[in-house]
């Protein structure tokens, strides 16, 4: 598992993502209503609407809700139109980071990320640099207590999971982004609770951290990318061992 995702898991067994759901249902809602616009309002023809929408409800997000963002998205309500913006670059320690954003000012929302590479010790890069670096995938989480390697495997590989990966205390599962929906519900159907499903992009290699320092400069690097209202993913390549991690989050 990369560093990054080790740290957003013990962030949220700390509590702090709660705090952050109001900003959430924010970043969700904007999601959903590109999607709507992009593919229309039909979950089953529309697999990147289906995914938000889930995600959603994964989230709590009430159903009102997610339903006037997909019809703001189809036209059916006024509503702001939001374009998908991608910003690249690197942090501290050559960490390369990638940034997904939806906004409705391009100017605005490009001066603010190159602020906050900047303020943290990093710095933007043209587009292409780093992008090349991360592939679009299908995760799926499942605590190590829920199921069997071998009952999971089962369930989920014969729904086209790719892979299956040992994470410690949760098995990962990888899929291609549009088979997220098919191996969710066959590991479902297989009566294994899922802790989260998401469509991601996933580094080819990783860079190791193992200074402290430089890895606190690069997760205040992407805790700042990640407060700001545009911004709906970022993804680095970094790695951290977990006694490095646990200090820098303690």
């Amino acid at each position: 598992m990369s560093g990054h995702s080790k740290w957003h898991s013990i962030k949220h067994k700390k509590g702090a993502a709660d705090k952050a759901r109001g900003k959430l249902f924010a970043k969700l809602i904007k999601q959903i209503e590109v999607a709507a616009r992009d593919g229309g309002s039909d979950l089953e023809g529309n697999a990147t609407l289906r995914a938000m929408v889930q995600k959603a409800r994964d989230n709590s997000v009430p159903a009102d809700t997610i339903e006037r963002a997909v019809k703001r998205g189809t036209g059916e309500l006024e509503g702001v139109r939001y374009e998908p913006a991608s910003y690249e670059g690197y942090a501290t320690g050559g960490v390369a980071v990638y940034v997904e954003c939806l906004t409705d000012n391009r100017n605005r929302t490009g001066q603010e990320i190159k602020n906050i590479f900047v303020r943290n010790g990093g710095s933007l890069a043209e587009p292409g640099a780093v992008a090349w670096q991360f592939e679009r995938k299908g995760v799926i989480l499942v605590e190590k207590q829920a199921a069997t390697e071998d009952d999971l495997m089962l369930a989920a590989l014969d729904a086209g999971a790719e892979d299956i990966v040992d994470e410690g205390d949760t098995w990962r599962v990888t899929t291609a982004p549009t088979d997220l929906h098919a191996v969710r519900a066959a590991i479902e159907a297989a009566s294994i609770p899922i802790t989260s499903a998401d469509l991601t992009m996933l580094p080819a290699q990783t860079v190791p951290l193992t200074d402290e320092a430089v890895a606190r400069g690069v997760v205040r690097l992407i805790d700042g990318l990640e407060d700001n209202d545009d911004v709906q993913a970022v993804y680095a390549n970094f790695d951290i061992p977990d006694d490095v991690l646990q200090a820098v989050v303690a």
